[in-house]
């Protein structure tokens, strides 16, 4: 075992002044020492789940998103609500990820973390990604639970998290997983 934790990170928004890409940049300063992050980026270069593009071979992509994925120790997931579920981006490239084997997600420990500008902070994408991972055998952490709610107020113009309240809540989920 080494010395540090390495964590995957996948954000579930393409938005260039995305809520939740920005919160995932406030990762490496709220996190317990000995911890290092890893982004999964180019989920908008990932084709859309084909079974037919499967069978002529996986994308590049997928592949190399599944090897950080199983080499590294956790997941932190980071995502907006669209439409009371999940981004279509991001079940599209679960959908990829599902496909492989071995599994990139069986047995690893996963963290979720939703952010929205409305009222429930994202919690219904929280719950359906929640069933997702459960189907890729995915071991969620319970708690704590991250919903930012009106993430616009919580959030600078220029990207930082400037709630004390999440930034503390952010920090214990980390240090959980």
């Amino acid at each position: 075992m080494t010395d540090t934790i390495s964590i995957a990170v996948i954000c579930g928004s393409l938005r260039q002044g995305s809520f939740n890409a920005a919160i995932a940049r406030e990762f490496s300063t709220l996190a317990p020492t000995g911890i290092s992050f890893h982004p999964l980026d180019g989920m908008e270069s990932i084709p859309h789940y084909n079974a037919d593009i499967q069978s002529q071979g996986c994308p590049a992509i997928v592949l190399d998103w599944a090897e950080i994925i199983r080499s590294s120790d956790a997941v932190v997931f980071v995502t907006p609500e669209y439409n009371y579920s999940i981004p279509g981006v991001l079940k599209n490239a679960l959908d990829w990820l599902s496909r492989l084997s071995p599994p990139p997600f069986s047995g690893k420990p996963v963290a979720i973390q939703t952010a929205s500008v409305g009222m429930l902070g994202g919690a219904r994408a929280q719950y359906h990604l929640r069933q997702v991972l459960l189907y890729l055998d995915a071991l969620v952490l319970n708690k704590p639970e991250i919903m930012i709610a009106d993430a616009a107020s919580k959030i600078s113009p220029q990207g930082e998290l400037t709630d004390d309240t999440t930034r503390r809540l952010i920090a214990e989920q980390l240090a959980a997983l």
